[in-house]
């Protein structure tokens, strides 16, 4: 049977480590890669594994590969402090590892969870991240939002659900889309994108009325309708923020 290393990125996880953790016990080896967290997360790490490293923050992607550097498992499993792996998923993940095949990726369905409840439409279910991967085939490029796992070979499908308890209340969302606009901005702004009036007052409606109506998220109810409504003030800020890091630029020629 193939061993499996899992790989987990923190920063002040001390609320969610214990679960994640929990739910990949069986695992061979478990790797946290903390950038310094000031609260007990690497304490209550402590419990599962002590293979913790502490580095500054570099991105997700680079500190997602020197987990991945210092993991010996012949899989890799990706996962984020706020993910959960079901019972159902270990059987599954545990018969790939039993298997011998041609395929070097998988992706795995994911269940968020917003403000307490599954959410089923608005475009995030069934939301597959390429998470789980043999060692040797696969790393992350160093895209400042999104990173994504970039495998050489085949890909393909697990049917069990990872799940996502993403935002638990508005106060974590916001503070998430605070760091996640800027770094989008800052991407987009490398990427030679830049911000116009437009861009600013079309696309947040553009994706309110998709994620809310033509992907059906009105089906989740209030819920849906928050998350849609917040989700377009992420596109407006993104851009917002794109439009002052230009001006602040041109300011400094």
């Amino acid at each position: 049977m193939n061993s499996l290393s899992v790989v987990v990125l923190t920063h002040n996880e001390e609320k969610n480590i214990e679960e994640c953790l929990r739910s990949v016990e069986w695992a061979d080896e478990i790797i946290i890669v903390d950038s310094n967290s000031t609260d007990g997360t690497t304490e209550v790490a402590r419990r599962w594994t002590e293979k913790i490293y502490q580095r500054k923050w570099e991105g997700f992607g680079p500190l997602k590969n020197f987990g991945i550097e210092k993991a010996m498992g012949d899989w890799i499993l990706s996962l984020d402090a706020d993910e959960r792996v079901t019972e159902e998923l270990k059987r599954e993940i545990q018969e790939v590892l039993q298997n011998k095949n041609p395929i070097q990726g998988y992706y795995l369905p994911r269940r968020a969870f917003f403000l307490g409840r599954p959410i089923r439409a608005g475009g995030w279910y069934p939301g597959y991240v390429l998470r789980l991967f043999q060692r040797e085939k696969g790393r992350f490029n160093h895209s400042l939002v999104h990173e994504a796992l970039q495998v050489k070979g085949k890909v393909g499908y697990l049917k069990e659900e990872l799940l996502h308890y993403t935002d638990t209340d508005l106060h974590h969302y916001l503070e998430k889309l605070q760091q996640y606009t800027s770094l989008a901005a800052e991407e987009l702004y490398e990427r030679g994108v830049r911000s116009n009036l437009p861009r600013l007052l079309l696309r947040p409606p553009y994706f309110f009325f998709r994620m809310f109506i033509i992907r059906r998220g009105f089906l989740d109810g209030f819920h849906g309708f928050i998350l849609a409504v917040l989700s377009a003030f992420y596109v407006f800020v993104k851009y917002a923020k794109l439009w002052e890091k230009e001006r602040n630029q041109k300011s400094n020629v």
